[in-house]
């Protein structure tokens, strides 16, 4: 496995519920990372070699911003770049935002990625608008993410996994058959370059697809042991795709789909029960969440 880059999902707390979240970020979600797992993590992503880049996610890092400090620090110390992923909502100012952004700037991050596109707010939105004239005063490398929605057969930036999976695949027409979704084309899963790890230890291929977790071997250890063909996701998606997952298990189905990860994902949380240590947290299924437009009808 190639690795070159961590992305950690620093916390599942968020200040907005955008229906195309893939990890079900909500201001009710709870868990985030303690210092400790981040040096454990890091200290393993050196063992590891190969790995360049560390990037802060979440959900929305800045909520756990003494964490996020700590860990920027701790990546740069060990000689790795890092970026940062949120949706500025502390930038109510240009002054202020600087006033955030200044010991971030002291470190030399290498990204920082402002999410502004209607899902999580007006558009344009001040607020990422003074992150990012802050962050170019202090020298920053910034840009701006935008994900849309395609509601024909048009291939669109917004995946159909997590909350978007409910909360968006009625606004997409189901063209695709669902036999005819044989392959994933958004995730490289037998070489990954990059994984996700969120606070529950859960080392992330895909959103929710897991290569294991972290309380039950290091990263470095688990890295090295990964057989894709022997995963018992990872195998059948290889093999022939999504279609290939329903078959391999006898999976309800319905006849068409938004796109590949629309049948993935529902075919992944059929799986849950059978495979709890390759399909989760909860958090990345919606289980447990308010019923406040939060959590889809019906989850676990």
């Amino acid at each position: 496995m190639p690795l070159t880059a961590l992305h950690l999902l620093l916390t599942y707390r968020c200040t907005c519920a955008c229906d195309h979240c893939f990890v079900w970020g909500s201001p009710q979600a709870t868990a985030t990372m303690a210092s400790a797992q981040i040096r454990e993590i890091l200290a393993a992503a050196e063992r590891l070699g190969g790995i360049s880049d560390i990037y802060f996610e979440g959900g929305e890092p800045f909520l756990a911003y003494p964490i996020l400090l700590t860990g920027a620090r701790g990546a740069v110390a060990r000689g790795f770049q890092i970026g940062i992923v949120t949706n500025a909502y502390w930038a109510t100012s240009a002054e202020d935002a600087a006033l955030w952004l200044a010991p971030l700037a002291e470190l030399g991050i290498a990204d920082l990625s402002l999410s502004e596109d209607r899902y999580h707010g007006p558009v344009p939105n001040p607020q990422v608008q003074y992150a990012a004239e802050a962050a170019r005063q202090l020298g920053l490398p910034q840009g701006v993410l935008r994900v849309d929605l395609s509601p024909d057969c048009a291939a669109g930036s917004v995946r159909l996994r997590g909350r978007a999976a409910y909360r968006l695949a009625g606004q997409v027409a189901a063209c695709r058959p669902w036999d005819s979704l044989t392959a994933c084309p958004y995730e490289d899963l037998a070489d990954p370059a990059r994984v996700h790890i969120d606070a529950q230890g859960y080392i992330h291929l895909c959103q929710g697809l897991a290569l294991g977790r972290l309380d039950e071997q290091p990263l470095d250890t688990l890295v090295a042991s990964y057989h894709p063909h022997e995963h018992p996701i990872v195998g059948p998606l290889l093999e022939g795709g999504p279609a290939a997952l329903v078959r391999s298990y006898g999976l309800a189905h319905g006849p068409a789909y938004g796109d590949a990860c629309h049948l993935c994902y529902l075919a992944r949380e059929q799986l849950r029960g059978r495979f709890p240590a390759y399909l989760g947290p909860a958090q990345m299924y919606g289980e447990g969440l308010g019923a406040d437009g939060v959590a889809p009808t019906g989850s676990e």
